[in-house]
């Protein structure tokens, strides 16, 4: 291969640019972003970066001397909006057109925007310029936030909001946040964390009106509360970026989908990341982004599949000073049962706890809160059982 394009300058895009370098592509790399900024660190965002203990240089995931070492071209700040139907050629929004004999889709996810009114206080946080917005209006005194969605993001971002002494409320339209990632049982554990805070968390309600004219002043419930609010933070999880390979061969359904070597219908292009369907699974992790690189360009440079990305999903949150861990594939009717620590009072103990998801005498999950070194352990042990089962129905 003469030129590779990696369209995304996020972290798995980072990430597939020094495996390319490292597996001996020495051609001509380029790199194209839809945001200004070099690679940056996400997961700080909606933590040490909101509450301000960690700064902007402190995000950046390349410093100038492995800028150079990579020798790539960076065309920052433009958009991809398409790709020709041989995958060859991207098409940049500013009429330029990148042509390469590999491509490597790490166009990454947005944050889902429900159709609101245009007032000021209202916003995502999936991006620096997200961030960067909220952490100012974080810093004008108090505020009443509301935080829409208790996934992930919103959990961290109320937890951090709750840090720097606003009032937080968590609206969840489930019965209970992280049902589908923890079961109930264990997700009403970590829901307990809010309680604990001081967080507000209601379930069970969305979101059907925001009242105030130039600014947010409240959030109407469907259960007919109106919640007061100068800020209203929406975390109700993120959409693929596929919408550029509209018209392209790739195949779309929730992301670029991808056999289990991150190899696309087109040989020469691969996916990696929160875009990538691998498998059969998008999973929006810090260890996919910068595990399936390795893999998809092995499989790029090699021209075929000879590698595949499969491998145990892991995940982590930190939520009011908890350190929450999770690895594995938990399915509907798995027992949970904890193996190390304790719940208290229906919330994780003071040397928190560890939970193994059980089905037919066999560990399918771990959960873990403030545990780091029995996860790590019990992750090992997993990840060999989960090897040995794969092996043996290959």
């Amino acid at each position: 291969m003469r030129t590779v394009a990696v369209v995304g300058a996020s972290l798995s895009g980072l990430y597939a640019a020094r495996e390319l370098r490292a597996q001996g592509f020495d051609g001509r790399l380029v790199i194209v972003g839809d945001e200004p900024h070099r690679p940056y660190d996400r997961p700080p965002l909606s933590k040490g970066f909101l509450t301000g203990r960690t700064g902007e240089e402190q995000l950046a995931l390349t410093d100038s001397e492995e800028t150079a070492a990579l020798d790539a071209e960076w065309l920052l700040g433009v958009r991809a909006r398409g790709l020709d139907a041989r995958g060859r050629t991207v098409l940049l929004d500013d009429g330029r057109t990148v042509s390469a004999d590999g491509v490597v889709v790490a166009t990454g996810a947005s944050a889902r925007r429900p159709p609101v009114r245009d007032l000021a206080g209202l916003h995502t946080l999936r991006t620096l310029d997200d961030a960067r917005g909220l952490r100012a209006e974080l810093t004008r005194g108090p505020r009443r936030v509301v935080v829409v969605g208790g996934g992930f993001i919103g959990a961290e971002t109320a937890s951090s909001c709750a840090a720097l002494g606003h009032t937080v409320t968590v609206v969840e339209a489930a019965p209970l946040p992280l049902v589908p990632q923890l079961g109930a049982a264990m997700a009403a554990v970590c829901a307990g964390l809010h309680r604990r805070a001081g967080t507000e968390l209601v379930t069970g309600a969305t979101v059907t009106a925001l009242r105030g004219t130039a600014a947010v002043t409240g959030v109407a419930l469907s259960d007919g509360r109106t919640l007061p609010a100068d800020v209203v933070v929406f975390g109700i999880g993120a959409a693929p970026n596929t919408a550029w390979l509209a018209g392209s061969p790739l195949v779309r359904n929730d992301g670029v989908l991808c056999d289990d070597g991150c190899v696309t219908s087109l040989a020469q292009v691969v996916a990696v990341g929160d875009v990538a369907r691998v498998g059969g699974t998008r999973a929006e992790h810090w260890t996919s982004a910068t595990g399936q690189p390795r893999v998809a360009v092995t499989n790029l440079l090699a021209g075929r599949t000879v590698r595949s990305a499969v491998e145990e999903p892991y995940f982590w949150s930190d939520q009011y000073g908890a350190r929450i861990q999770f690895t594995g594939r938990r399915r509907h009717g798995d027992s949970v049962r904890i193996t190390e620590g304790g719940i208290a009072d229906g919330v994780p103990g003071p040397d928190g706890f560890l939970a193994r998801y059980e089905r037919d005498g066999r560990t399918t999950a771990v959960l873990a809160v403030d545990r780091p070194r029995s996860f790590t352990r019990a992750r090992r042990e997993l990840a060999r059982e989960a090897g040995l089962v794969r092996s043996a129905q290959s």
